[in-house]
């Protein structure tokens, strides 16, 4: 069966054939993979996908593969979880928290892009994987990479977090650290993508890469029993997870494997860094670049690739948007830890913050059932948290010590 059409322009509508392209030569608009989903619909279902392995790939059909994956079997299909503790804190009837701080190999949603995009460069007959990154991406594609035997080079703001740059450099890439932001990492990237024959990730693969991140929503549906919630809470830096997410929603419902697709999306960003949001909140039709001012470096690009995209599809399907200052980055890193045992790193924090902002404004009701995207550790962002944490008790080796300690505690 041929799942794919090749690919169609998201501005004009040209169509192109299946390459490793991403700007349309027509009007310079993105390219998307275009599928045929009366041949998937004679095939998939409900028992088709649930048979599958328990990893992201169960959703094989509806990715971008014309051969069989070659990457990321242990990717994905991470824990939805009920967060009742959470819940309560927030005052609203059903929380639940997509955890991909543990998808493997490397604790961030990014695993899922990754391996569907080298699994696709592989096809292509790449030998070099390359990508910018604020972080995240660094280190999934630095271990995808090592794993499939390809040579990469990755590029990244020169000021990233100690535990994001140790965690891509342990892999053995060709690191190249950029000093300026991850905005100016990219347009770098794009140069260097037009002169070397690379597979970039999040350039020339882009529209591969980016249908990686639908298995997040499908994983949701899925583990919800076939139903789509109320809302789901996303985090935003260059705007393609909050589509791909809108995306798997719609997909699923177009071939029948859930009822209804009326979730609304909401757009997370920090305050610092938030001009979806702020495009979203103001109503206004573009997304204006800023300069990045925030704790939340994975979060932190201005100038958001799928920016206008991730402030339609939380429009189109009713949904809304709020931002997080760092101070309540940090609170909420901590009130999720103290209450459902999960440590995100900065992402998730302003991905709870804005949704606790969404809920006392009304944007989502307490009676509504509502999705929280948590997509990285909070091991790799230790900074933000360090000088806020309760310190240890230090007491001699004896009971009695102990027992002087509990009165205080007591």
């Amino acid at each position: 069966m041929s799942r794919i059409r090749g690919l169609r322009c998201r501005e004009c509508g040209a169509e192109y054939p299946t390459a490793p392209l991403h700007v349309c030569e027509m009007c310079f608009g993105p390219l998307e993979v275009v599928y045929d989903y009366e041949e998937i619909a004679q095939v998939l279902s409900r028992e088709r996908i649930a048979s599958g392995p328990p990893n992201h790939w169960r959703y094989q059909d509806l990715l971008p593969l014309d051969g069989e994956p070659t990457d990321g079997h242990d990717t994905g299909y991470t824990p939805l979880l009920p967060a009742r503790n959470l819940a309560a804190a927030l005052g609203v009837r059903e929380v639940w928290i997509k955890n991909d701080s543990v998808c493997a190999p490397t604790l961030s949603f990014k695993d899922r892009v990754v391996s569907v995009a080298l699994s696709k460069a592989k096809e292509f007959g790449f030998d070099t994987v390359a990508c910018a990154s604020t972080g995240n991406l660094a280190n999934a594609v630095a271990a995808h990479a090592a794993r499939a035997g390809l040579r990469a080079f990755i590029f990244i703001p020169a000021d990233l977090e100690l535990g994001k740059v140790v965690g891509t450099s342990i892999y053995r890439p060709h690191l190249v650290g950029i000093e300026g932001t991850y905005d100016e990492v990219n347009r770098l990237c794009s140069e260097i993508a037009g002169v070397y024959p690379w597979a970039f990730v999040n350039i020339n693969i882009r529209p591969f890469y980016s249908e990686g991140s639908k298995t997040f929503g499908f994983e949701i549906l899925e583990q919800l029993g076939w139903r789509a919630p109320d809302h789901i809470v996303v985090p935003c830096a260059g705007g393609s997870l909050i589509t791909k997410v809108r995306k798997a929603i719609q997909e699923f419902h177009k071939l029948g494997l859930i009822d209804r697709a009326d979730t609304k999306v909401h757009a997370a960003q920090a305050a610092g860094c938030g001009p979806i949001v702020t495009a979203i909140r103001e109503g206004e039709e573009f997304v204006r670049p800023v300069r990045p001012n925030t704790i939340a470096k994975s979060l932190a690009i201005g100038n958001p690739a799928d920016g206008i995209y991730a402030v339609a599809a939380a429009r189109e399907s009713g949904g809304f948007g709020a931002h997080a200052t760092d101070e309540e980055i940090v609170a909420a890193i901590e009130l999720l830890a103290s209450t459902e045992g999960i440590f995100t790193e900065t992402a998730g924090g302003v991905t709870l913050a804005a949704t606790k902002r969404l809920i006392e404004e009304g944007r989502i009701g307490r009676d509504d059932s509502v999705v929280i995207s948590i997509t990285g550790n909070g091991l790799k962002t230790l900074e933000v948290v360090q000088n806020v944490v309760k310190p240890a008790y230090v007491i001699p080796p004896r009971l009695e010590a102990f027992q002087e300690l509990m009165k205080t505690i007591e």
